[in-house]
């Protein structure tokens, strides 16, 4: 059940909208920008490790170290972001916009015991066009609050297969997962959560 004040912040989720078999396929070409691209612990511009690790595909790719919060083209060690697989891009050509594509697919992996702490996603120069998150592997609590720090939040578990879209009003509320259900899914052969979320940066 979608709490109500989710739906009311302009928040739509899309409940088991890839199949099994989409989930699987998409899983392999993320393994492609994988290889391309390794995933790399972040740290926050305060020097502290991040417990999710990242990658991006895309023309920009988000980083975070003791310079800050961007998106950038390169890589940390130096190479070019890949492609956003066909296959991503066309979930967002369905449910946002069949001419404007994504500049960035931040890829985000979370094992047992990673964490997102309440955050906007505010780095980017446009806001009108909203952020699309695709759930793959483990279940993730997520939670969303307003666009005030410190308001009321709602939480949600969010499933392998499940798509949340954020804008409009909710485009700038705070969010986070809370925790994942480590092993809940057989999607990944050891376990945890594959985040994609995919943005306009302007």
């Amino acid at each position: 059940m979608i709490p109500p004040s989710m739906t009311l912040r302009g928040i739509d989720i899309f409940q088991g909208f890839l199949t099994p078999e989409d989930q699987a396929a998409l899983v392999e070409d993320l393994r492609d920008v994988i290889r391309a691209a390794p995933l790399f612990a972040p740290m926050t511009a305060r020097g502290k490790a991040m417990s999710v690790r990242m990658t991006s595909a895309g023309r920009l790719g988000w980083v975070s170290d003791r310079a800050g919060y961007r998106y950038q083209e390169q890589h940390p060690d130096g190479m070019a972001w890949p492609a956003i697989p066909p296959s991503v891009l066309d979930l967002w050509h369905k449910l946002i916009s069949e001419t404007r594509a994504p500049d960035c697919c931040l890829i985000n992996f979370y094992g047992e015991g990673a964490r997102m702490g309440l955050h906007q996603d505010r780095d980017e120069v446009d806001f009108s066009w909203p952020v699309l998150s695709l759930s793959l592997g483990d279940e993730g609590l997520f939670r969303v609050g307003s666009v005030e720090k410190g308001g009321p939040t709602a939480s949600l578990w969010l499933k392998s297969g499940d798509i949340l879209r954020m804008g409009g009003d909710a485009r700038l509320a705070y969010h986070g997962v809370d925790r994942i259900r480590f092993g809940s899914s057989r999607l990944l052969p050891r376990g945890g959560r594959i985040n994609l979320t995919l943005r306009v940066v302007g």
